[in-house]
């Protein structure tokens, strides 16, 4: 554990359709843990309210000293002040997306299938890559903790391993990866969002006092 890096906090909202309803939880949440990152999702296709939504809840974000990403929009990050953009899988909208936003902005991407995938994102100008879903029912955090653990080994191009239990996140941490990626289920959490995030963050600083 000497070599231990303390990972960051990388929040994945639910799928938003009102940013007036949504924003005191965001607020909380970022108020619980160390956060790099709000990835922000649309419940809706329509344009125009996903610009509002972004242009209600940037501020809030980027003033708590995180930077806010949009998923799967290119083109709505310039228009708004967003921070970057995260794309699910290889293909047309990732090569979009770096060639309109890099250098100026952040470009993830996520939904890799296999490690030739990631190591095909790793060759070209990505930010980060991302191991596990964004919602919980695909890969378990054990694949997740797999595959992480193998990327933050042998590349340098930072990672995210998402955890979708606050139980998953110590081990996640301890993977090498540069961040820790709270899913959507950490907002839906009973007690509410700011005890699961400051659990989550709990997690990170026993790891690190035992480093």
């Amino acid at each position: 554990m000497t070599d231990f890096i303390k990972p960051r906090l990388y929040l994945i909202t639910p799928p938003v359709d009102d940013a007036e309803h949504f924003a005191p939880a965001l607020r909380a949440a970022l108020g619980a843990g160390d956060v790099a990152c709000v990835l922000l999702r649309f419940a809706t296709p329509d344009e125009g309210a996903r610009k509002k939504i972004v242009k209600a809840l940037a501020p809030l974000v980027q003033e708590g000293g995180a930077a806010l990403l949009v998923q799967d929009d290119a083109r709505l990050v310039a228009r708004v002040g967003a921070d970057g953009v995260h794309v699910e899988g290889l293909g047309d909208d990732f090569a979009s997306a770096l060639e309109s936003l890099k250098p100026e902005r952040i470009v993830g991407v996520g939904a890799l299938v296999n490690r030739d995938e990631a190591m095909i994102a790793g060759e070209s100008d990505v930010d980060y890559l991302m191991f596990g879903g964004l919602d919980p029912g695909g890969e378990t955090a054990a694949q997740t903790l797999e595959r992480a653990s193998w990327w933050a080994e042998l590349f340098n191009v930072p990672c995210v391993a998402v955890a979708h239990e606050v139980a998953d996140v110590e081990a996640l941490a301890g993977s090498g990866a540069e961040f820790v990626g709270l899913g959507p289920s950490f907002f839906a959490d009973s007690r509410g969002v700011a005890t699961a995030v400051a659990e989550a963050q709990g997690a990170l600083d026993r790891l690190e006092a035992r480093a």
